[in-house]
């Protein structure tokens, strides 16, 4: 199955959208609107906090709001962080049901996920193209999350009846949810062919129901508990996930597509906010776990410590870089609110522990070809819950993880990146050489779409949103789990460290190759990989990674091989495959003209079940 290219445009008129969230959102207007429930407080007029003690009809008018605006908003500057505070919302006789849209972060303020219930169901649904019911996919279901809570899945009725949807693709987290009853990950009630490609799930309990995979291309499920799990397209990857269907992936085109790991090497779970019990905001950082299985709060509280807000710098749309470094210098963490925050140089961050967290998808811009942000050499930093544009101007990186030559041991206390986003393209013309580069050793990188856009502002188009490669590692003992890097114009992933571990990893050629000279790694290697292993490098490991193509200028455009490796025993691969998604030419190999071509001949998938 082909999917829909991402050229296409989905949902509300940018310009309506926009509107409408101005006439909801802006402080005048919130101010003026009554009764409209109170934002953030000191969290910022962005922040949405709701308590269970509000009217039910009042929650849902401003959940659906928000949602009607953000639905085809899908470029533009408004983000939002709904934060519900701990007890129950709804009822089973009148559930609370809404949808979630564009830059919407979904969240309970409890301690753990039991703190918030939610009698009913958190949607997202598919687009439909101008309305047209036969033009419906998930396929640019983007930048948007849920966390923190449980689901008592009930509400709606007819196909929508008793089940939660949750059909998204890239950069769309589900972290630390309980969701009873059923839940689809596509919408197979919104039109056709509600085609879906791409999500996340971590730290997650599913009871009481099934999840329907459906039409989910590739999928990545880590440290969770599945009560059942349906079908598979290309795809899906389970670690330390109880409950997760049997390791199958094979070249028998009968067989599902899974590849499943008994435990996950190593995690660190994403900071969160949340009350304690004085009503206080605090930040719970997680400790990093080691071969872990199953949730991290199914035997009590989630291992960690927390921290007082007082620790944190609140950042505001409005500050400048020089406040936000100052305070890093003070000792401060930083909880960045909903915004987008433009930089003409990079925040630094130099002390060991330091928090960066980011709450309804701030986004940082830099503007003056600088990086946005670079991290130290040092222990125990988090970065999580951003996006990084690139500027207008061209970066050599948008982020830095430590410097070149970097030889501390993160092992026991490693830093962590947790849903940051990178983006070339698509909100801006924004250029970058490389969009994330990776120094330090024992580095974890946990759910990342590192994208360079096929639409939007200068996407589509080879002359504009110029970049040579998504990521960069060069650190030893790098682990990254649920890693999606797409269209860059060089080698997309080059990774030079030692005894590296990807645990699944998606990609897409780029598109908009016009020539096949504009796209050579040498005079004899036709296009570039998306994933490379250096030369040198003597050990590495990767389970679960997809290649696909879709060359959309009409011409016969060859890729050599998805993914390039020293032949060498220590450098291993399972679970590998190529995909003709649509358009012309294709991919000659899987692995170092290893694996069947793809292309209109043989759409695939080309599946290679280990390397060498």
């Amino acid at each position: 199955m082909n999917r829909a290219p991402r050229s296409r445009r989905y949902g509300l008129a940018a310009a309506a959208a926009t509107a409408l969230v101005a006439a909801l959102v802006t402080p005048t207007t919130q101010a003026a609107a009554a009764p409209v429930p109170p934002g953030g407080g000191s969290l910022g007029e962005n922040v949405v906090v709701l308590d269970p003690g509000m009217p039910k009809a009042q929650v849902q008018d401003r959940l659906n709001a928000l949602a009607q605006a953000q639905a085809g908003n899908e470029f533009g500057p408004q983000r939002y962080a709904i934060l519900f505070k701990p007890g129950t919302y709804g009822t089973a006789a009148d559930p609370l049901v809404f949808p979630v849209g564009f830059y919407e972060s979904v969240a309970g303020l409890g301690r753990n996920p039991g703190d918030v219930v939610i009698n009913g169901s958190v949607n997202v649904y598919n687009q439909c193209v101008g309305g047209d019911q036969s033009q419906c996919y998930a396929t640019t279901n983007f930048w948007r999350s849920l966390s923190n809570l449980t689901v008592n899945v009930a509400g709606q009725s007819g196909c929508y009846g008793g089940t939660d949807f949750w059909a998204v693709s890239q950069a769309a987290p589900l972290r630390r949810v309980r969701m009873n009853g059923n839940v689809t990950l596509m919408d197979y009630c919104t039109g056709s062919p509600a085609w879906a490609s791409g999500g996340f799930i971590a730290d997650s309990e599913f009871t009481g129901g099934t999840v329907i995979n459906g039409s989910q291309q590739q999928f990545f499920t880590r440290t969770s508990t599945l009560d059942g799990w349906t079908n598979g397209v290309w795809n899906q990857v389970f670690c330390g996930t109880e409950g997760a269907p049997a390791q199958s992936f094979s070249t028998d085109p009968a067989a599902s597509p899974y590849t499943t790991l008994d435990s996950c090497p190593v995690t660190r779970e994403a900071p969160y906010l949340y009350l304690d019990e004085h009503g206080e905001y605090r930040v719970f950082v997680p400790a990093a776990q080691r071969d872990s299985r199953g949730t991290t709060w199914k035997n009590g509280p989630t291992p960690g410590n927390s921290r007082s807000l007082d620790d944190f710098y609140l950042v505001r749309p409005g500050a400048t870089v020089q406040q936000i470094n100052a305070a890093l210098r003070a000792g401060r963490d930083l909880l960045l609110t909903p915004g987008v925050y433009r930089l003409p140089e990079a925040i630094k961050v130099t002390r060991p522990g330091t928090q960066v967290v980011g709450l309804g998808f701030a986004t940082l811009v830099p503007t003056d070809g600088n990086a946005a942000i670079k991290v130290d050499d040092v222990d125990g930093v988090n970065v999580s819950g951003l996006i990084i544009d690139a500027g207008e101007q061209r970066s050599q990186v948008l982020m830095q993880v430590g410097s070149r030559g970097s030889k501390a041991a993160h092992r026991d206390d490693p830093i962590a990146l947790s849903d940051v986003f990178f983006r070339v393209g698509g909100a801006l013309n924004g250029s970058a050489t490389t969009a994330l580069e990776i120094n330090s050793d024992d580095t974890l990188i946990d759910d990342a779409w590192i994208w360079r856009a096929d639409h939007g502002t200068g996407g589509g188009n080879w002359t504009s949103a110029r970049s040579d490669t998504g990521l960069v590692v060069n650190g030893d003992r790098v682990t990254a789990t649920g890693l999606a890097v797409e269209h860059f114009q060089k080698t997309e992933v080059q990774w030079n460290g030692e005894q590296g571990r990807v645990v699944f990893f998606q990609n897409e050629n780029p598109y908009d190759v016009p020539n096949q000279a504009a796209w050579m790694a040498s005079k004899q290697q036709k296009g570039y990989p998306a994933f490379a292993v250096g030369p040198k490098v003597k050990t590495f490991e990767g389970w679960g990674m997809g290649s696909y193509s879709y060359f959309n200028q009409g011409v016969d455009i060859r890729n050599s091989m998805a993914f390039q490796a020293p032949a060498t025993p220590g450098v291993k691969f399972h679970d590998l495959l190529t995909v003709f998604l649509n358009g012309s030419g294709g991919i000659d190999s899987v692995i170092n003209g290893t694996g069947r071509a793809v292309d209109p001949s043989f759409g695939g998938p080309s599946n290679v079940v280990s390397y060498p």
